[in-house]
């Protein structure tokens, strides 16, 4: 079963009035399937395949000549130099709008290329993996909630529910390290950057403890700096800041930390939907599945954001600011 996405009225809301429309998500979390089920006639071309993103990099003007628009652009972190060649090819008709879908899943990359070359001229989307909301359209959802938290919301998992989801985060975590983290990063051992992020679990909905986790992976502090950076940015974990009213404060307080998905969260834990209700991260799990749901939900309050606050007498989970009015 296709799922239909909140996300997609923002997508043609923004393709009625920019040339380029930007969607970033982690691995897996829909952005293709979208775009071809709302612009099923849009030719198609993935950067994944080495052969195109080595073509779009290296000829990024024939790249673009063989895939005229209107195109749906896959994994366009690839090839970083084809977005001076996309400023020009806009430029020329610059008033037809809608012509070139971007996807990719390294949202600190692309966000520099867009604004250093795409400024004005691209939209910008985030698609997280399926909603409470989205995954209520299907008549074969789960009503156990600690089975769907531990399920996880992968669109590919409630596609197909004879999808075993441990191999299916096996599989992802392998490819999500060779591929993006390979990109990103060079780093010596694969192996301590697995156990960075099983660590990352194990405190998922607390305090960041930089030091802690260092030295139980065997890491120095300014690598875990580095490979937080990635996790963020290729759209994994979530640093949450503190509110504060004085703005400055924010920049000096830890944040927490929460692992976005809570069935990668469950699979890094080693929980199943049985032995997740007892567990001892069984409020960490059902914590990040809140603040996940919390993003999806604020994708539709362009001027929110979202807090957590803490001081010597009380504490507030998720604190969300919408035009100064806090909730």
């Amino acid at each position: 079963m296709l799922y239909k996405r909140d996300l997609e009225k923002h997508v043609e809301r923004m393709a009625s009035y920019f040339p380029a429309i930007l969607i970033t998500g982690a691995r897996q979390s829909g952005k293709t399937t979208l775009l071809r089920q709302l612009y099923p006639q849009y030719s198609y071309v993935s950067l994944d395949m080495p052969s195109n993103a080595a073509k779009a990099e290296n000829e990024p003007a024939s790249f673009l000549a063989e895939h005229t628009p209107p195109v749906v652009i896959d994994e366009v972190q690839y090839a970083p130099k084809i977005f001076r060649h996309l400023k020009v090819a806009i430029d020329r008709t610059r008033e037809c709008n809608g012509r070139f879908f971007l996807t990719g899943s390294q949202k600190f990359t692309l966000m520099r290329e867009v604004s250093e070359s795409l400024a004005g001229r691209c939209g910008i989307l985030h698609l997280e993996n399926l909603s409470m909301h989205e995954l209520s359209q299907s008549p074969l959802a789960v009503s156990d909630h600690g089975a769907i938290l531990a399920r996880g919301f992968f669109p590919q998992l409630w596609r197909d529910q004879r999808i075993d989801p441990e191999d299916f985060y096996s599989a992802y975590i392998a490819t999500y390290i060779e591929r993006d983290v390979r990109q990103l990063l060079r780093i010596s051992s694969l192996r301590d950057f697995e156990r960075f992020i099983r660590a990352c679990a194990a405190r998922s909905g607390q305090l960041l403890n930089k030091s802690e986790i260092a030295r139980d992976v065997g890491i120095t502090p300014t690598t875990v700096n580095e490979w937080l950076s990635v996790l963020e940015a290729s759209n994994q974990i979530t640093l949450l800041e503190p509110y504060f009213g004085n703005i400055s404060k924010r920049l000096v307080k830890s944040p927490k930390l929460y692992i976005n998905d809570s069935g990668l969260l469950c699979f890094l834990l080693g929980l199943s939907p049985s032995s997740l209700t007892n567990s001892y991260y069984a409020g960490a799990v059902w914590e990040s599945f809140i603040l996940s749901e919390l993003r999806k939900i604020l994708q539709s309050f362009p001027h929110a954001s979202l807090w957590f606050y803490r001081d010597k007498q009380r504490e507030v989970d998720f604190l969300i600011d919408i035009e100064g009015q806090l909730h």
